[in-house]
């Protein structure tokens, strides 16, 4: 699409990045099925290896149906450029990959998809960085925890898997005090319902697989950068604002300006970490994206009748979702996320865990998978499955005690999912 008008989200979701296939007039993005591309000649390739000229070399790097994909999702989120690659665990290595160093560490919510936690607690150690997990809801304690070795602030916008709302205006604003980037995982509103960067977040991720492809079938993750951050503001990310040896003393952030941090991911990140977005994958999620917005109403109009109806039966103890009026999170998500509060959240069963192990193998329309974000409707005892590895404190502070199950509403008929419901739960209960 060319510079022009202020296009729609519902128009930018289908044409944002796309172009006509220049050799056959294709009007879908094709699979460019292919791992490395001709040069014109010598003189060519040599400006492409030294970032004199932007192209694609080898599918490790670019490829034709992934760039769409980035352009498309940097679109919607507002950013300036993104990368994509393989997982939403890859995307989040890959977003502080050049923040991070030996002794540096990240401050994190304590509200984060169990896998994050065990990747930030645990599997980071291995290269030297260390996390601070704290309530984001208590801002002193965010802006007690940042210190001289803090490279960046983590949070997601709704969190997995209570469905809480974070205050990401707030959030930043701590953030950019400390000269410091916030990075938002966007997965669970996308930017359909949630917008980061409008609250002043500097990075955003994804785990492409969940809504964004929507239909379950790839798995897929992205950085979106907001091309907002001074990284020569100071010396704490070298990664961007000193000579790179790789290039000859390139400057990142001073050579390529706002797109200094998308760049990196691509000829640093991708080259060596070679965490690659294939372009099937990519060609599954443009398809997905371009129905986001028609899926993500009727995700949230789904949930808000469903939680409604759990958080007024006897069996349930309370519903986390931050659609209804009596969450605390209920006017937060009014400006976070104007749209709706998504389609995430838990709620407790009365009888605990095995009650709630009894509702998860009762239910008939439900899928009992580790997903979230599919057009059918999902659900999972967390405290067995995605956090079984966290300590029960973790898991209460994560919104995953034992006695609560996490659901993600699909697009299904909103009452047979409750009449499944039904059922199900006076199994779970009796």
């Amino acid at each position: 699409m060319t510079d022009g008008p202020s296009y729609g989200f519902d128009t930018l979701q289908i044409h944002a990045g796309a172009r006509p296939d220049p050799a056959t007039g294709a009007r879908q993005t094709p699979i460019y099925q292919t791992t490395a591309y001709v040069f014109r000649d010598a003189e060519h390739a040599a400006a492409l290896f030294n970032l004199q000229e932007v192209g694609y070399i080898y599918s490790r790097l670019t490829n034709p149906t992934v760039a769409v994909l980035q352009e498309r999702i940097a679109t919607l989120e507002g950013g300036v450029g993104a990368v994509c690659c393989s997982s939403g665990h890859a995307a989040q290595i890959m977003a502080l990959f050049p923040l991070m160093a030996p002794g540096r560490n990240v401050v994190a919510s304590t509200r984060l998809y169990g896998g994050t936690v065990t990747q930030f607690s645990q599997t980071i150690k291995r290269f030297g960085w260390s996390a601070k997990f704290v309530d984001f809801d208590d801002l002193d304690a965010v802006a007690a925890a940042i210190d001289d070795n803090t490279r960046a602030v983590f949070c997601e916008a709704i969190a997995n898997p209570g469905g809480y709302i974070t205050d990401v205006r707030a959030v930043a604003d701590l953030a950019d005090a400390a000269g410091v980037p916030l990075i938002v995982d966007n997965t669970t509103a996308t930017p359909y319902l949630c917008r980061p960067i409008e609250h002043g977040a500097t990075l955003v991720v994804h785990s492409t697989t969940k809504y964004l492809t929507g239909n379950g079938t790839v798995t897929g993750g992205c950085v979106v950068d907001s091309g907002r951050f001074d990284w020569s503001a100071s010396d704490k990310f070298p990664s961007l604002s000193a000579p790179e040896p790789a290039y000859h003393g390139l400057r990142f952030h001073e050579t390529f300006g706002p797109l200094a941090y998308t760049f990196h991911g691509i000829a640093i990140g991708l080259r060596d970490l070679g965490m690659t977005m294939n372009p099937q994958a990519a060609h599954y999620t443009l398809m997905g994206i371009e129905t986001l917005s028609l899926r993500m109403e009727r995700h949230v109009e789904n949930a808000v009748k469903i939680a409604q109806w759990l958080e007024a039966d006897p069996r349930i103890a309370y519903v986390t979702y931050a659609g209804l009026p009596s969450s605390p999170y209920f006017d937060r998500a009014k400006t976070v996320c104007p749209k709706g509060a998504g389609a995430l959240f838990t709620f407790a069963v009365k009888g605990g865990y095995e009650a709630c192990v009894r509702l998860v193998d009762s239910l008939e329309i439900f899928s009992h998978v580790a997903n979230l974000g599919d057009t059918r409707s999902l659900i999972i005892h967390s405290a067995s499955t995605t956090h079984r590895q966290l300590t029960p404190e973790q898991q209460k502070a994560a919104g995953a005690a034992p006695d609560v199950v996490r659901v993600s509403i699909g697009i299904e008929d909103a009452d047979d999912l409750i009449a499944d419901l039904n059922q199900a739960l006076a199994r779970a209960v009796a």
